[in-house]
């Protein structure tokens, strides 16, 4: 009762988006026995783990039939006919549980811990989506375990694919190409020391700076911890445009804020290419792809992807007049980043003049954004 007290304490802090009462019920009413008992043993296992079945510490000496585990054992496992899915969701709790608690259990009711079978996971998974689209939510596939997928419960809004090839840190156009395009392997052709490719998988937790670091430490065979921490800091910051000092010191100040849980924060990728085009805009026209390159990335829990960019007088101007078209055509981008599952956040240049000012806004920004996206 304690774990789960403190857990549900820490999950509500997490503003995990609702489920409401009337969502859960229509899962339980469109689940059935069979899609989820598999050996009984398996299923009790995550009612157990994350509900309380029993309180009594001294229940692992007492008959099986005590308490609430022994009517479930009894009601759903023993007589299915007593209980329904429905009627088991009610009793344990789920109906009324916190959002992420609830999500959780979702997420348990599909995996190969209690369906050992793919077919059959994705059949439960869809059975549960039916439902859970109505709250803008789905349980989508987004990693694997020995063989099996492992789904989470995201949003509905949030890209579809995981990243394949991260290509950053770099001003310069690169200069690819796809050396086997069935199995998405990119190739620098020309200055492969002017731009960074992280080829990994990555999973639901995003992408910490400790993965980017240990990446980089076997990319470039360096064994002191101490320079791998370094020298990444400075290739990452030396791909910042030089007469951009506000770019530049939302950079240091992530990093610097940070510093003492550094391994665990999302890594800050900065110069990212989000779209490449071997051909020019010009030669493109209308049909030119916007926002190529995007200032800063971060690559959240569950698929979430947040794009900063540090808007400066190139955005709204030229040769220092404004210029309401190219104002238009970065709203336009925009656009098209925010459909497409991203969220995107500006910062004016001029809020990341004086270090102090900023260190305040900067610290109060990330400080927000990262509660609201808490994986717990």
């Amino acid at each position: 009762m304690d774990r789960n007290n403190v857990e549900d304490a820490l999950w509500a802090l997490s503003d995990h988006p609702p489920i409401p009462k009337r969502i859960r019920r229509e899962i339980g009413r469109r689940l059935n026995h069979g899609q989820l008992v598999h050996q009984g043993g398996k299923l009790m296992r995550l009612l157990r783990r994350v509900w309380v079945l029993d309180d009594n510490p001294y229940s692992v000496w007492l008959d099986e039939n005590y308490g609430l585990y022994g009517e479930v054992n009894q009601h759903f496992f023993r007589h299915p006919e007593d209980w329904s899915v429905e009627d088991l969701f009610e009793h344990v709790g789920a109906l009324d549980a916190v959002d992420k608690r609830f999500a959780v259990f979702l997420e348990g009711l599909v995996s190969a811990d209690v369906v050992p079978d793919v077919g059959g996971q994705r059949v439960v998974a869809d059975v549960i989506n039916t439902a859970l689209h109505q709250a803008g939510l789905e349980l989508r596939e987004v990693g694997e375990e020995g063989g099996y997928p492992v789904f989470g419960v995201i949003s509905t809004r949030a890209p579809r694919g995981r990243p394949k090839n991260l290509i950053f840190a770099s001003q310069e156009k690169p200069d690819i190409r796809f050396s086997d395009a069935i199995d998405n392997h990119v190739e620098i052709v020309t200055n492969a020391d002017k731009v960074l490719v992280y080829d990994r998988p990555i999973g639901t937790d995003g992408l910490k700076w400790r993965d980017l670091q240990m990446w980089w430490q076997e990319a470039q065979s360096i064994e002191d911890a101490v320079e791998v921490k370094t020298s990444l800091y400075r290739r990452l910051k030396a791909s910042l445009p030089v007469n951009s000092p506000p770019q530049r010191l939302l950079f240091e100040l992530y990093h610097q804020i940070h510093s003492s849980i550094m391994p665990d924060m999302p890594a800050l990728l900065p110069e990212v290419w989000l779209h490449w085009d071997p051909r020019t805009m010009r030669l493109r026209g209308r049909d030119a792809l916007l926002n190529s390159r995007m200032d800063f990335l971060l690559l959240l829990p569950h698929g979430k992807r947040i794009v900063l960019e540090v808007d400066g007088s190139q955005h709204y101007s030229r040769d220092g007049r404004a210029d309401p078209a190219l104002y238009a055509k970065t709203m336009r981008g925009d656009r098209h980043l925010a459909l497409s599952g991203y969220e995107v956040f500006r910062f004016g240049a001029a809020e990341l003049r004086d270090d102090g000012e900023a260190r305040v806004m900067v610290k109060e920004f990330f400080g927000e954004l990262f509660r609201m996206n808490k994986p717990v």
